[in-house]
């Protein structure tokens, strides 16, 4: 169960944590909550909170709604008595212009960039002093307690990855189900895999996007290093493309998946990270429809004004540059997304027909020298955007010189309101059935032989050390807030019960009343209820279902 530590508990944490305003009020949601908050007991602060509000509704709204949402914000915030900082006449002038002309999604831009720089400065001092503050070091102390094993339950295999099993497990605290990629530590060390699980890792934990899986958790067993990703029920798109009727998807939902799939690549490159193992496989389907991109195992990091250079990647989905091992930077993912187009299209990949038998050294040469060929299936826009990603030179490749911004203009999709997709509004062409079973059954899924002649030591524990680091922020606070764990436990421990020690200013609970005997007995009783509802897992299927039952109070 969780339960908040008193808040003199966090003394240490209070001095230690960066006073980053961009980090503990924006990107952390919990910290946004807890700011937001902080900002409506003051009216000036609440107005500024308003508006960011009100700018974020301006930005996802349907394209002919746009003005009129942008010029309601005009009349709200610009007006004499508005409760914002001063924003220059200059400024103020050329929104209303660009709102007029052209209301792009980005007209509010520079407004937002000086609301935030106001609220880092005085406003961002007040809240470190304040009860709400004060509950934030509460979370992030309970944030950074240890994970192990026992943190989940664990159910059925899922599949099998490179160095041990996946399988679904469930946080007990809150209900949630994950998938769990298993790294077992001697296979790790017979492969020497050390690097490249640390590289997967902390390219996870850096990466946060609705369109790339994300780590929550990460923690060891005495056998194994433990990944806890995004639970994934829909299946991969290898098996959506050649398992379900005929090979190959209606052009309107391969252009869905390679918009989602341009947002993730624009996510990992603001990261200055290349994907490299773009392929059906590697894309999987949430329960709803979206999709996200898995396995970053290939993934690597690009040092700012670099390239790299490495011949890595899948047989028939690796571009020129690479077979050539020649340097490059983010061109091999642009080459990888006409790929998939290609195949969400066509049913085949653009080098290589489905389980053709063919050697490595062919496909090499025809991804080199051969065009690919297209039938009536691919519309002018697709054939268009397929043959610009797949153009040999990277240099001249679609993506190369202005990134994702250049590949989201193309006319293939004209119809796709980016902002509106990346806000999770847009519906996808299609869902996944519940009851359809989108994995191979636990006894088709090929167990791994038993490692012998390698011993683990005490040299491997700062490996380990570095890998087993518990939860990880971003995410774990989304599942602290969405389960409804957030509200319920400050519902518990209302603010009224933080009263301020001015010498230390901290803030302590007032201990509670002393109950009778009958009243523990009882309570005791209640609280050991379960409060949540977990339905079995189907045999051989999905990951069952999470439901709650009303709290016991």
């Amino acid at each position: 169960m969780l339960k908040l530590p008193p808040v003199s508990q966090c003394s240490e944490l209070r001095h230690s944590i960066e006073k980053d305003y961009s980090s503990l009020c924006d990107k952390q949601p919990i910290g946004r909550l807890l700011f937001r908050e902080f900002c409506d007991t003051q009216h000036d602060l609440k107005g500024c909170i308003e508006f960011l509000d009100a700018v974020a509704e301006y930005e996802v709204a349907a394209d002919e709604n746009r003005r009129s949402c942008g010029l309601q914000i005009f009349d709200t915030f610009f007006g004499p008595a508005a409760p914002l900082p001063e924003i220059p006449s200059r400024v103020l002038r050329e929104c209303r212009l660009r709102l007029k002309q052209s209301p792009g999604k980005d007209v509010f831009e520079e407004c937002t960039r000086i609301v935030h720089n106001y609220l880092s400065g005085e406003p961002f001092e007040e809240y470190q002093e304040s009860p709400c503050f004060s509950r934030f070091l509460q979370w992030k102390w309970l944030e950074r307690q240890p994970v192990t094993k026992n943190t989940f339950r664990h159910y059925r295999v899922l599949g099998k990855g490179g160095f041990g099993e996946v399988c679904a497990c469930q946080v007990r605290a809150t209900g949630k189900m994950y998938a769990c990629k298993k790294l077992e530590k001697k296979r790790i060390k017979r492969r020497k895999g050390e690097a490249m699980a640390l590289n997967e890792k902390r390219i996870l934990e850096k990466v946060n996007s609705r369109f790339v899986v994300s780590l929550s958790y990460t923690y060891e067993t005495k056998d194994s290093l433990c990944l806890v990703l995004t639970i994934m029920n829909g299946g991969d798109l290898k098996f959506h493309i050649h398992n379900m009727g005929n090979p190959g998807f209606d052009e309107q939902r391969a252009i869905f998946y390679a918009a989602e799939l341009s947002c993730g690549l624009e996510d990992l490159q603001r990261e200055r990270i290349v994907y490299r193992d773009l392929k059906p496989e590697n894309i999987l389907l949430d329960d709803r429809g979206h999709i996200r991109i898995s396995d970053l195992g290939l993934a690597t990091e690009i040092p700012e004004g670099g390239t790299i250079r490495g011949r890595v990647g899948t047989v028939g989905y690796m571009a020129p540059e690479v077979i050539n091992n020649e340097n490059y930077t983010f061109s091999p993912d642009w080459w990888g997304l006409g790929c998939l187009i290609y195949e969400m299209i066509e049913g085949h990949s653009p080098f290589r027909k489905f389980k053709e038998k063919v050697k490595r050294e062919e496909v090499d040469r025809r991804v080199r020298k051969d065009t690919e060929q297209y039938s009536e299936k691919f519309s002018e826009d697709a054939k268009s955007v397929c043959q610009m990603l797949l153009t040999k030179n990277p240099k001249q490749r679609l993506g190369s010189k202005a990134g994702a911004v250049e590949v989201k203009a193309h006319p293939v999709f004209k119809d796709i309101n980016f902002k509106r997709l990346e806000a999770n509004i847009l519906d996808p062409p299609f869902c996944p059935d519940p009851h359809a079973i989108y994995c191979k059954d636990v006894v088709d899924i090929e167990q791994f032989s038993t490692v012998r002649g390698v011993y683990l030591d005490t040299a491997d524990d700062t490996f380990y050390s570095q890998f087993a680091t518990g939860c990880v922020s971003i995410p774990w606070q989304n599942e602290m807030i969405e389960s409804g764990c957030f509200k319920d436990i400050n519902e518990d421990e209302p603010e009224e019960n933080m009263v301020l020690n001015v010498e230390e200013k901290m803030y302590h609970p007032v201990p509670k009343p002393k109950r009778g005997f009958f009243y523990r007995l009882f309570r005791r009783g209640v609280r050991d209820c379960p409060q949540r509802k977990v339905e079995p897992l189907p045999h051989g299927g999905n990951v069952g279902s999470v439901t709650w039952r009303p709290r016991a109070l």
